[in-house]
């Protein structure tokens, strides 16, 4: 997969209060950071992952590049909901970090939540765009909260400038519109194609014509791409949500495959006694048949003795007859002259 390294920023001014989304704004974001840590370094193990805050009195970098997820949750816990957010100098200290990453050859992006308004202008928030494009720089954008203001149409402004003049497929950045709804934010960013590089998303299309990604299906996103199974992950279930079934289910798995890897080794020794057979058989019917040819070739020759026997003997026979007759017969001759 794509070897990455992602400043992930996390919008916790006031407006990350509010509890239209589950449980609230901030702990959705939380619950979202880990889910996309876990998912670039599953993907690749050598991706690293940062975390920034949006909102306080200004930007802070609260975890360097890292692929230790343990850092990113005391990142997380140390977050502090204040203030207001300031959008266009988080983008610029997130990309100033990820210039300085000790691997050069991974590939930078920003992963951005935004719930609050945003107070730059659109033509500031375009101009931030076409630099965060200049330096190579990915941006996926997850705008939820209020979906009907003007924070919508400045990030979806920011979005087309990010995209304009990409080459192959335009699948660079993203733009996730997630209104509120009954499923929970991860289960929509998953639905969404900001992970599709990661292996898991739809990972097919973009965003639309609007940019507005998880769109109005938000909610019911999960439903319409085919349950859990949609989510990517493997049995459809969250490993790090959940370890002890995930590994249950990997159990049972393998021991499924291994127990069809021997029915079938069976059934190939079966197949394998058999067709042995067939050439015995073959082979014993022409040993019976030579043996048959060789005891009427040794038949033969005791006809050929028996006959022989049966000639001399009468051959001796009609000579002994011959030889007694004609002795006697010299005798009278002999005696009347």
């Amino acid at each position: 997969m794509v070897l990455e390294a992602t400043m992930i920023i996390v919008d916790n001014s006031e407006h990350s209060r509010n509890g239209d989304y589950l449980p609230t704004r901030f702990d959705a974001q939380s619950d979202c950071a880990n889910l996309i840590f876990s998912a670039k370094t599953n993907s690749n193990p050598e991706s690293s992952v940062g975390l920034m805050s949006l909102g306080g009195s200004q930007p802070e970098v609260l975890t360097t590049l890292t692929t230790d997820q343990g850092r990113i949750s005391d990142g997380l816990h140390r977050i502090k909901i204040r203030g207001v957010a300031h959008l266009a100098t988080a983008l610029n200290v997130a990309g100033l970090a990820l210039k300085h990453r000790q691997n050069k050859s991974q590939h930078s992006r920003v992963v951005v939540f935004v719930c609050s308004p945003v107070e730059e202008s659109e033509s500031g928030i375009v101009k931030l765009a076409r630099r965060m494009k200049k330096n190579n720089v990915a941006v996926d954008v997850v705008c939820f909260g209020d979906v009907e203001g003007e924070t919508v149409r400045k990030m979806e402004a920011f979005h087309s400038a990010i995209k304009s003049g990409d080459e192959a497929g335009d699948d660079a950045s993203h733009l996730a519109v997630i209104p509120p709804g009954p499923n929970l934010l991860s289960d929509s960013i998953v639905a969404s194609n900001i992970l599709a590089g990661a292996g898991m998303g739809p990972g097919a299309g973009g965003q639309g014509a609007g940019g507005a990604g998880a769109g109005a299906g938000g909610g019911g996103g999960m439903d319409e791409s085919g349950g859990g199974e949609a989510n990517g992950f493997e049995f459809g279930i969250d490993p790090s949500a959940d370890p002890e079934l995930a590994l249950a289910l990997r159990m049972s798995m393998e021991e499924e495959e291994r127990r069809q890897r021997e029915q079938r080794e069976r059934e190939r020794g079966a197949e394998g006694e058999k067709l042995e057979s067939v050439p015995e058989g073959g082979e014993g019917a022409e040993g019976e048949k030579k043996d048959g040819e060789g005891s009427s070739g040794a038949a033969a020759p005791a006809a050929d003795g028996e006959s022989g026997g049966s000639g001399g003997g009468a051959a001796d026979k009609k000579d002994g007859d011959t030889g007694g007759s004609s002795g006697p017969a010299g005798d009278d001759k002999m005696d009347t002259s």
